[in-house]
């Protein structure tokens, strides 16, 4: 059964676990640390057991920020990065959310289409000959 909710410190382990597993190492661990104290983290479960989560922030223009969402590689497109965005959209604190991924991530652009966001722009220079591209959503 999927639950979602605000991560909690005891989380933190079974997150950063997921993430290092995706990006190689732990280099995120204090962020990942940073968010769910600021309780700007949301994880969904699966039978009590966390198999992704999605980090926001609300300073990027006064509007909210979507961070990262992260899957666990095993349990890709059963829905859950939805979950994630569609949770965060009943709770986001501001009418305009924004997310970005990379030109080459082509399944992440795939979810914030399918999930009702548009391309908003590009940012070049962050990864070399990789540009990100802005997407936004309006509640």
């Amino acid at each position: 059964m999927k639950s979602l909710e605000i991560a909690q410190l005891l989380d933190l382990d079974s997150i950063v676990k997921i993430d290092e597993g995706v990006i190689g190492n732990n280099r995120r661990r204090a962020y990942i640390r940073n968010s769910i104290e600021d309780e700007r983290c949301i994880v969904v479960k699966d039978m009590n057991h966390i198999v992704g989560f999605l980090i926001f922030d609300t300073r990027f223009f006064d509007c909210s920020f979507i961070s990262l969402i992260i899957v666990k590689p095993t349990e890709r497109r059963k829905g859950y990065a939805t979950s994630l965005i569609e949770y965060f959209t009943s709770i986001s604190p501001t009418l305009k959310i924004f997310s970005s991924t990379n030109k080459s991530n082509h399944e992440m652009q795939e979810v914030f289409k399918a999930n009702g966001f548009i391309q908003s722009g590009f940012i070049e220079n962050l990864d070399e000959d990789d540009p990100e591209i802005i997407y936004f959503k309006s509640i």
